[in-house]
């Protein structure tokens, strides 16, 4: 087979790829043995009939036609690797020539990614905020977890921020009422925004068997996107008591014996809280910095899918209701172009994103092992509150384990060139980014083990990176 790639532009080549037919007699043989199970012809048992009486039967051009739909996929890989393209995209294939007995050829136009000079990423430095666990942020986390053992007792008194009540709602659009903003019962914490905007503030000052109204802007229904006018009744009110912060206290909600012992630990959670959230903002500002200073072209098929998929999953979540979208987007002070033009803006960035960061786990020559694989699966199952077994059945199925392998190298791509940045908080003070991430005692074991054994470690880094 012979091979040869024209660069169309940086983003697209066409292989022009000739197979001889001496190449392709596998592939005649197992198309014969298909077809003889197939075709009955009198005088042969099924499965028997010469290659020649079949040809006969079928006509040599069907044939031929069902060779090439088995064989050109193959070669087409065969050729990507043997010419090291990086294809990013499902190719466009078209049988150009047919010699037969002599040889075919064919082509293949597909998206690859471009050429991209990388940077010297110890050139680069980021600022974020700096860590600081206060009295408050303690407090913060002790009274969230009073809260959870609190209990709720009815008050004689007009609503407060904070307090829980019963509420019926009745809205109407031009006087009319709207079926869909009514309901009657309602639990609602006053003051955490998780119902109608504009309720909260109406609802305060108001005593039991009282009501309110006030107007806001309907989100969904028939009706999203129009003022309404709400009526809010108070059924009844309950304050929320906490028990105190006592010793008691810390042995009923956690394994600790004093309320000393519980505030240092949930002091140390908040500290773990506020280092997760450092890393994140030293990891997006790099990525932020390198899509900045680098660039290329962009494969405008591949961000065009991006922007696709990225309305269709909106779309998607309105069961494909375009005129409710519509709406939504009307209610937010939005519209659909404003909306397309903001999806092709992430595309752009998410693509951008992608295709650096495989350029550096390729320059990086970057693994991944199975147990890598396997908990981000495990992470990606938590998240989405799936059974693990289940979400690798779906991955399996959707054939997207090249995806996640792809995200899993790609982050690991990124923790590596955020170890060779430089970072300092807005204070001043440098950053340990590996310990940040929590590297640093991994390197120091591996250390303590490569001297043990007299060895510089190279080779089980490697055996573990391929995993």
């Amino acid at each position: 087979m012979k091979s040869t790639v024209e660069q169309l532009s940086p983003t697209r080549v066409r292989i022009n790829v000739e197979v001889p037919f001496e190449e392709l007699k596998p592939d005649f043989d197992a198309v014969y043995r298909q077809l003889a199970q197939q075709v009955r012809v009198p005088g042969f048992r099924p499965g028997k009939a010469p290659a020649k009486i079949i040809e006969t039967r079928v006509g040599r051009g069907a044939v031929i036609e069902q060779v090439l739909q088995n064989a050109v996929p193959g070669r087409y890989t065969e050729a990507v690797t043997t010419n090291d393209i990086k294809a990013i995209s499902q190719p466009e294939i078209e049988v150009t020539n047919i010699e037969d007995g002599d040889h075919v050829e064919f082509t293949a136009e597909v998206d690859v990614r471009p050429e991209i000079d990388l940077p010297d990423f110890s050139a680069i430095a980021v600022e974020v905020d700096p860590i600081a666990v206060t009295d408050d942020a303690v407090d913060e986390q002790l009274d969230a977890l009073r809260a959870r053992f609190g209990t709720l007792t009815g008050v004689d008194r007009a609503v407060q921020n904070g307090d829980f009540v019963s509420i019926d709602l009745a809205a109407t659009v031009d006087g009319e009422p709207v079926p869909e903003a009514t309901a009657e019962g309602l639990s609602h914490e006053v003051g955490s925004g998780q119902l109608i905007e504009g309720l909260d503030e109406a609802v305060v000052g108001v005593e039991a068997e009282g009501s309110a109204e006030f107007t806001t802007k309907l989100l969904a229904g028939e009706h999203a996107g129009q003022e309404a006018v709400v009526t809010v009744t108070v059924n009844n009110v309950k304050e929320r008591e906490l028990p105190e912060a006592d010793d008691e206290f810390a042995q009923l909600a956690s394994e600790f014996d004093t309320i000393d012992e519980l505030r240092t630990s949930l002091r140390e959670r908040v500290e773990q809280s506020q280092r997760s959230e450092q890393a994140g903002a030293i990891r997006d500002k790099v990525l932020e910095n390198l899509l900045e200073q680098v660039e290329f072209e962009l494969p405008e098929a591949i961000v065009q899918a991006e922007v696709d998929n990225q309305i269709h999953e909106v779309v998607h979540s309105l069961d494909h209701d375009e005129e409710q979208l519509e709406k939504l987007l009307e209610a937010q002070g939005s519209s659909r172009e404003k909306f397309e033009a903001d999806a092709r803006e992430s595309a752009v960035k998410a693509v951008k994103a992608q295709l650096l960061l495989d350029a550096v786990a390729d320059a990086e020559d970057v693994q991944v092992s199975q147990e890598e694989l396997t908990e981000r699966l495990l992470f990606e199952a938590r998240r989405g509150n799936i059974a693990p077994d289940q979400l690798a059945q779906q991955i399996q199925d959707a054939g997207r384990l090249g995806v996640l392998y792809a995200e899993v190298r790609r982050s690991k791509s990124l923790a590596d060139i955020v170890q060779k940045v430089t970072a300092k908080d807005t204070d001043g003070a440098v950053i340990d980014v590996a310990d940040l991430l929590g590297l640093k005692d991994d390197e120091a074991e591996t250390a303590d083990e490569d001297a043990a054994v007299g060895g510089s470690g190279d080779a089980d880094d490697d055996a573990d990176a391929k995993g």
